[in-house]
């Protein structure tokens, strides 16, 4: 099983791609798609929705795991977030992926064992867990907490894991 990993943001978008085979689990790539302060909201979406779509090209993932919405207490925030998450969930609908969402909290128990798992705590468990020589920056290790918390619960029916329409 192949899986995309997205922690969703409109200047900082974590991506991961991970393959389980048997019990071992291998990151393939990961990173984050960067966009610069000046850009344009409309052309930052327009660039996650092209890197993501060539992410599904590169790897043909057989599924998609992405954060869920999380509260936030400004309203601009939770739209730009809002935003960078449709621009994400486009490409993978276009494509035909079954979706998967969690919760922040979900994602922090799974990987470091407490909800409330502070940003280093998860990339260090995410290095940790994955073999990787160093901490990948704190997006990239979201998304891929994201994606090891998918493997736990790859049939979807677990708790947690909510799997949004296809389109």
């Amino acid at each position: 099983m192949r899986v995309l990993a997205i922690d969703p943001s409109l200047r900082g978008t974590g991506f991961a791609v991970l393959e389980k085979s048997g019990r071992q689990i291998r990151a393939l790539e990961f990173g984050v798609i960067k966009n610069p302060a000046a850009m344009l909201p409309s052309g930052c979406l327009v660039k996650i929705h092209e890197q993501i779509a060539g992410l599904i090209a590169r790897h043909q993932p057989t599924c998609a795991a992405i954060e869920a919405v999380i509260y936030v207490q400004s309203f601009r925030t939770a739209i730009t977030l809002g935003a960078a998450r449709g621009a994400s969930l486009l490409a993978l609908a276009q494509h035909g992926l079954p979706i998967f969402e969690y919760a922040p909290r979900r994602v922090k128990q799974a990987v470091v064992g407490r909800g409330g798992a502070q940003k280093n705590q998860v990339g260090f468990m995410v290095r940790a867990l994955l073999g990787l020589t160093e901490n990948p920056p704190p997006d990239a290790a979201d998304a891929l907490a994201i994606g090891l918390t998918h493997f736990q619960n790859h049939d979807g029916a677990a708790l947690g894991a909510t799997k949004l329409a296809q389109i």
